[in-house]
């Protein structure tokens, strides 16, 4: 069982220093825990040290930690090995590497990838770039009425050249939960592997790679609790083939002579120069806090609640909102809507002076956003230190806000 509520928040030194401040914006960035916070103070008071290559016990214990934390990732999103978990900066680190490895190595021209119309631009990017100047094809899944990727039309597309498929677990603009089981399934009896960014959804859903059976996930460690700057790609043992170097330096090799260079296996040999030590030990450090608090499903059953409620007294209490979720959609605590002639920076601005934090824009999904043929929206995220009592507040400051700009 969660701790309670009053507990969780007792833990977040943000949450305690702002008592009278809302924050709802935790699909753009999480809070985050004191045991966190300490593990990267303890660090640098007690071991503060390179790794892998010292053989003095400061640098040891930095391994250790390092590495333990390694293990600890990967038992959370259950990979079969810890050389399956490739440390990187964060989603956006991750894709770009995958993307880089893949096209030096794996695609050819007149290739394809499916991607969907609903991804952050950190999945279409990376992509797009490569794919113009390698002759690579991108096609594009449309979403059903539901706001999730159109299964059956993903499938369609599909053909003899398509040679990977990338979406996302959870829309980040749209907290829907998308149908990533059955598109695994499907791509692979067609041999073609599948990438994840679980960016939005590692905060909210269990994860177990080896029962999704998916080639490659991705996400970071900001969005659930830990550091920014750290994230990482799992990437299944049998394509570690394809995975070259994208930045080539200290800690990746076995043998180098002045003309040629034997790296290392992967993880290490995409992990290149001195790394982000406490982002990775803080990331530990806030899967242990979950872990201590009941867990990720249990974290999901009260966002699941607070989801619920926010859906009803939107839809009670209002008239003039276009929500772009449905009660049917099977959806994380994110909320995106808009209210009818107002644009949603206005609202925003509005609701910041009553303290609240939401987020407005189009959420790095500008095709999206075409797609629906909006703007952008308002976004309301939630996590597990938010409460009834915030959605009450935020509910009386949006009436306000709306009546001020009529």
């Amino acid at each position: 069982m969660i701790s309670t509520t009053h507990d969780i928040r007792q833990q977040f030194p943000f949450i305690v220093e702002h008592k009278n401040a809302i924050y709802f914006d935790n699909a753009a960035t999480t809070q985050k825990p004191q045991i966190v916070l300490e593990s990267i103070q303890n660090y640098y008071k007690r071991v503060n040290s390179n790794i892998h290559r010292g053989v003095h016990s400061f640098s040891i214990q930095a391994t250790e930690q390092y590495e333990e934390a390694r293990n600890t990732i990967a038992k959370f999103i259950n990979a079969s090995k810890p050389s399956e978990i490739v440390f990187t900066s964060g989603t956006t680190h991750s894709i770009n590497l995958l993307a880089e490895c893949l096209f030096n190595t794996y695609f050819h021209e007149n290739d394809e990838i499916i991607l969907s119309v609903l991804e952050h631009h950190s999945n279409i990017l990376p992509w797009q770039n490569r794919g113009k100047k390698n002759k690579v094809k991108l096609q594009f899944a449309t979403i059903n009425e539901n706001f999730q990727i159109d299964v059956q039309h993903l499938k369609s597309l599909v053909n003899e050249k398509t040679k990977l498929i990338a979406i996302s677990h959870v829309s980040n603009t749209l907290g829907s939960i998308n149908n990533i089981e059955e598109i695994i399934l499907f791509a692979h009896t067609y041999g073609i592997p599948v990438l994840i960014d679980a960016a939005q959804s590692i905060a909210h859903l269990p994860i177990d790679v080896q029962k999704l059976d998916v080639d490659f996930l991705v996400f970071s460690g900001h969005k659930i609790y830990a550091p920014t700057g750290i994230g990482l790609l799992y990437a299944k043992e049998k394509y570690h083939e394809y995975m070259v170097p994208l930045s080539s330096g200290g800690g990746t090799i076995i043998d180098v002579d002045l003309y040629n260079t034997q790296f290392a296996n992967v993880p290490l040999r995409l992990e290149a120069g001195t790394p982000n030590i406490e982002g990775v030990i803080g990331l530990k450090a806030a899967i242990d806090f979950i872990n201590k608090n009941g867990g990720i499903h249990q974290f999901y059953l009260w966002e699941e609640e607070l989801r619920k409620y926010l859906y009803q007294q939107l839809n009670e209490n209002f008239s003039d909102l276009i929500i772009y979720t449905t009660p049917q959609t099977p959806s994380v605590s994110v909320i995106s809507f808009n209210v009818k002639n107002e644009h949603p920076y206005d609202v925003g601005t509005l609701l910041n002076n009553y303290g609240i934090a939401v987020r407005t824009g189009h959420h790095c999904t500008q095709p999206l956003m075409k797609y629906l043929k909006i703007q952008g929206t308002i976004r309301v995220s939630l996590a597990v230190y938010n409460t009834f009592e915030e959605i009450d507040k935020f509910i009386i400051a949006l009436n306000k806000s709306i009546k001020m700009l009529s």
